[in-house]
């Protein structure tokens, strides 16, 4: 093997010509106007501020005391507003049709989804208390909401998807799956922001759950490590998935989900009040109030 001097000198010129043909034959995703997100820790940062914001103090880096708290939460939505302003207003002029650049609107749908956001944040927060409510009365380790609070990963992981999901409904691209990718590494609980997840809903444990796109759940659902709500894709001509089309199954109110059930299909409806036993696999609708549970095996 040539020795690092050679190599410096003679091998790594050759590779970064290699690099640069490629990553410039890729406008999509590396144009000289890519998004400039500093290793997408902007965003991160600005969501970390949005957690602190519904609840301080557990969320927050510091405490923060009562009588300063409407300081707190008026200096930290303003320094919010403008960072995330900025990286709403980069995203959809990244995404704008450029062959129609005069009549761009970028400006001001950054401005009104912004505003928006910041506006549904105490309905956020509201849902998120019930939420915690869930989990502590669906969850007889727990001692309490503060220790759900925090220490449930399944906090993290549905704070930062209902956050995720109102900029998803406001229709800006790209920041909401960076937000609940960070939630799904830290977590092990992926769920994408475009579901529709109703109230009172409550993870217990998490780790591997996996929630599409498309996927609707109904109020008070409860759902267990490894579940899977996916998709069983349609396919075009060209066998490639089409897109827009519903995929995920919808889970109506007052469902249980056990460990490692997988749920397929947009199709697929888990009636209300229906129970799912851990290691079904389910294609098809359940009627309500029915449970679907495997057969014992003996060994």
């Amino acid at each position: 093997m040539e020795n690092f001097k050679d190599w410096m000198n003679g091998r790594l010129p050759r590779l970064v010509d290699e690099l640069d043909v490629a990553i410039q034959a890729n406008d999509e995703i590396s144009g000289e106007e890519g998004l400039d997100f500093s290793g997408r820790n902007a965003i991160c940062e600005v969501l970390d501020d949005v957690l602190a914001v519904l609840f301080p103090g557990s969320f927050s880096k510091e405490p923060v005391p009562r009588d300063v708290l409407n300081f707190y939460l008026s200096d930290a939505l303003r320094h919010i507003s403008f960072r995330l302003l900025k990286q709403i207003r980069e995203v959809l002029h990244y995404r704008c049709d450029k062959a129609d650049a005069a009549g761009c609107t970028c400006e001001r749908r950054a401005e009104e989804a912004l505003i928006r956001f910041i506006e549904t944040l105490p309905s956020i927060r509201a849902l998120l208390i019930e939420d915690i409510d869930a989990a502590f009365e669906g969850d007889p380790a727990a001692q309490g909401r503060d220790e759900i609070l925090f220490s449930y990963p399944c906090v993290d992981a549905i704070a930062t998807y209902r956050i995720a999901h109102r900029l998803h409904e406001l229709g800006v691209p790209i920041i909401p799956r960076i937000m609940t990718e960070r939630a799904h590494s830290r977590t092990g609980i992926d769920i994408h922001p475009g579901a529709q997840i109703g109230s009172r809903f409550f993870i217990d444990h998490g780790t591997g759950v996996v929630i599409g796109e498309t996927t609707r759940i109904g109020r008070n659902v409860k759902l267990y490590q490894g579940v899977t709500l996916g998709a069983l894709s349609p396919f075009d001509s060209e066998g490639h998935p089409r897109r827009g089309e519903k995929r995920h199954p919808d889970i109506e109110d007052d469902v249980i989900i056990y460990a490692n059930a997988t749920i397929l299909g947009g199709a697929t409806v888990i009636g209300r009040g229906a129970v799912i036993g851990g290691n079904t696999w389910i294609i098809a609708s359940v009627e309500p109030a029915h449970h679907v549970y495997n057969p014992a095996t003996n060994s």
